[in-house]
């Protein structure tokens, strides 16, 4: 397939800049092949039933972007990609001139670091201080909202952006279909006798990156690093054997499933993908996709159409539009069931 399968026209009024006045008060588009039924997302425990398994992302947002200057007096702007360890991060930087290798960069004033050497289109910077990177991405860091989102970040984002269950600080850009779950929806899932369960996936700048190729087979995924716990891994299969569904909230979740499944049913419990997932792909572990409406071109929405089918994708987001639904990262959600083969 061709990138331009994967365009459609989005009115810009349709990308929406901030979050439902209350969480949890968007619609749900449910998509089961030609059958299109709009709906709220309150809606969902009625799509669900006891015994099927919820699998959510429990990635935290951290404030990845930072300001600075080099010593040369060059401005420098950080985006935190990964943090290694204690002391050193793998950052995108954007600058007039790119720094070189034991350049010093002083980010908000007092936060100094070292870029230790390019890797790719990153660079490894080493901190100076005895403050974990972490806590000065906590204390100096801006929010990374998603690039179509024009506003800067204030206090609200700070609370929206970020899942009512985030846990594992790591990600540069929100899970954005587990924005909709509110603690008395969850609570409320699991009195039907719903499971959750929980994997985590620090998802990358790359999620935001174009498809540059028309030629779908020449593009290089992005690397994100996931890990599944053996609770949830046990738990999966008790599903799976008891005949429930397994149902990923978000495109992040299923490809964690996914990629841990690769040889056997999540028989690689963590790792780095940069699994691609294209129409074609046979899905060896979700059942069922809570997602939010991806970028035309992109790499999210050639996932929606492997799952859901090329032609159900591209009748849902055209209802979609023509119902003004709102997209992106702050917009409404899918309920999708996989294509029957």
């Amino acid at each position: 397939m061709q990138l331009s399968d994967f365009d459609y026209h989005l009115p810009e009024h349709l990308i929406a800049q901030f979050p439902p006045e209350v969480r949890g008060g968007s619609r749900l588009l449910h998509v089961a092949g030609a059958t299109l039924e709009d709906r709220m997302f309150a809606d969902l425990p009625h799509y669900l039933r006891a015994g099927d398994v919820l699998v959510f992302n429990d990635t935290r947002v951290i404030k990845a972007r930072l300001f600075g200057q080099k010593e040369s007096g060059g401005q420098v702007e950080a985006l935190v990609e990964r943090v290694l360890d204690t002391h050193r991060a793998l950052a995108h930087i954007r600058a007039s001139k790119s720094p070189k290798p034991g350049s010093r960069i002083i980010f908000n004033g007092d936060h100094a670091a070292t870029m230790v050497e390019r890797q790719g289109e990153l660079f490894l910077l080493q901190f100076e201080e005895d403050t974990p990177v972490l806590d000065i991405l906590e204390q100096a860091g801006q929010l990374p909202l998603p690039p179509y989102i024009t506003h800067v970040p204030d206090d609200e984002d700070a609370k929206r952006y970020q899942t009512v269950y985030a846990r594992d600080p790591g990600a540069v850009a929100a899970p954005t279909a587990g924005l909709h779950f509110t603690d008395d929806l969850l609570a409320r899932l699991r009195e039907m006798g719903v499971h959750t369960a929980f994997l985590t996936l620090h998802v990358g700048a790359g999620t935001f990156q174009p498809v540059r190729v028309e030629n779908l087979a020449e593009h290089k995924m992005h690397h994100e690093r996931y890990t599944i716990a053996p609770e949830t891994v046990a738990l999966l299969k008790r599903v799976r054997e008891a005949g429930g569904r397994i149902i990923a909230v978000g495109t992040t979740s299923l490809r964690a499933l996914e990629a841990a499944s690769q040889h056997e049913f999540l028989g690689e419990p963590q790792g780095d993908t940069d699994i691609f997932i294209t129409p074609g792909y046979q899905f060896r572990v979700v059942d069922r996709l809570v997602t939010n409406f991806h970028l035309p071109k992109s790499t999210l929405l050639m996932l929606v159409a492997a799952f859901a089918g090329f032609d159900t994708m591209r009748a849902a987001y055209a209802h979609a539009v023509a119902a003004e639904y709102r997209f992106f990262s702050y917009g409404d959600a899918m309920l999708l069931e996989k294509q029957s083969h």
